[in-house]
């Protein structure tokens, strides 16, 4: 056996760093292996704002020092708790000064593999080392779990890519694309396709775009904030409950856990982002895909409206269609261990401090969804996940190694 670290975090995201922060406050020995903040610098494109406001933005600090306030303090950036969105290249600096601030050491590795063994876990990293722990945390984000619908499924990468495939968006600069979906996604990516000189159209099936308000203000009467409070996902009384009550969500029946988890605080743009929407390009509401077919080197889409199928020719469509998350497509967690992983929703079933069924794994972020809620989607809910892991792995951090039983 290798030398035994009490808990190996997978991931170096919004989670796994804010975890790593906790675990090295509170002295549990960790490794931590991942590429950090890699979804966010390698799958969102140049120019990208964050949905959340800057207070809800926070990556998880222990002593409350390193938050994205302190950081546009010390850097000269624009910062407000609310109005002022957040830039995603001001989020990865901020990353990279928190990870440098709390003294976070990152294995530039990945996991390819995680095995069950008598007592403790064996990971395969992948360069072939492998590393022994007594827990596991899974913190991955959402780029395992990008979709593409049925339908444009089988049209090739040429003509047909996931929103996530792209950082930089001016490369389809006099080219016609066509973005499906109506989400913060979609919308963002449609607007910066046509602001780089796109001929940009959005396709979505919704009967109408929906947008967020703008920010209530904090020091309205008492009475306006109890029937509508701002929370780290939005204002009102069911958004305070996802953003504030994670322990409560829990509770409610699987079904509903698993449907809210999936459907709440969907699909719907930031208020800054609609003036850049409205009016700068076409937008086809109520249009279902019905069939995709490359043509030399475009794509034609059957598109039904309103009982008639339309037609619509373009270089490339781009996919902006969710990442609904499974445990299936975790490449890391093999199908030994997965068969002994209790489901709801097809993601990991995990009690109130985030451990599954197989003692000793952990996992958190947006995978965990359908067990406390869409608050596990966003930057705001690693704050409350994080707190949770650290108190009970600090707890079982000193039982003994128990070694022996079945392989």
């Amino acid at each position: 056996m290798n030398d035994l670290v009490d808990v190996a975090v997978v991931g170096a995201g919004p989670y796994g760093l804010s975890l790593a922060a906790h675990l090295r406050r509170a002295g549990v020995s960790h490794r931590q292996f991942g590429l950090p903040m890699h979804l966010w610098r390698a799958h969102m494109p140049r120019g990208m704002f964050l949905k959340s406001q800057g207070f809800a933005s926070n990556l998880s600090d222990p002593d409350g020092a390193h938050t994205l306030r302190n950081f546009c303090l010390e850097t000269g950036k624009r910062y407000a708790d609310y109005g002022i969105p957040v830039s995603l290249r001001d989020f990865l600096d901020y990353g990279d000064w928190f990870q440098q601030g709390r003294g976070l050491e990152v294995e530039e590795r990945l996991v390819a593999d995680i095995a069950q063994r008598p007592g403790w876990f064996e990971l395969v990293l992948d360069d072939g080392q492998r590393v022994d722990a007594r827990q596991v945390v899974v913190a991955v984000g959402v780029e395992h779990f990008p979709r593409i619908p049925e339908v444009l499924a089988e049209l090739p990468a040429e003509l047909c890519t996931h929103s996530s495939a792209h950082q930089d968006l001016s490369g389809f600069d006099g080219q016609d694309v066509i973005v499906v979906g109506a989400g913060q996604s979609a919308l963002e990516t449609a607007a910066l396709l046509h602001e780089n000189g796109a001929c940009t159209r959005l396709v979505a099936r919704t009967p109408r775009l929906n947008w967020n308000g703008y920010p209530l203000l904090p020091d309205r009467p008492w009475w306006r904030r109890v029937r509508e409070p701002e929370a780290g996902l939005g204002s009102g009384l069911s958004t305070w409950f996802y953003s504030e009550r994670p322990a409560w969500f829990r509770h409610l029946p699987e079904q509903v856990r698993v449907q809210r988890a999936r459907t709440a605080l969907g699909p719907a743009g930031g208020w800054w982002l609609r003036e850049r929407v409205e009016g700068c390009f076409p937008v086809h509401v109520g249009h279902r895909l019905d069939w995709a077919k490359p043509t030399g080197d475009q794509v034609r889409l059957g598109v039904r409206a309103g009982g008639q199928v339309r037609e619509f020719t373009a270089d490339h469509v781009i996919c902006a269609t969710g990442y609904p998350p499974s445990l299936s497509s975790l490449p890391m967690v093999g199908r030994a261990l997965r068969s002994s992983i209790a489901l709801v929703g097809g993601t990991p079933r995990v009690d109130a401090d985030f451990e599954s069924s197989v003692p000793g794994l952990y996992f958190t972020g947006p995978l965990v969804a359908p067990s406390h809620g869409p608050v596990m989607r966003f930057v705001y809910g690693a704050d409350y996940a994080v707190r949770r892991i650290t108190a009970r792995v600090e707890r079982s951090s000193t039982r003994p190694l128990v070694v022996g039983g079945a392989g």
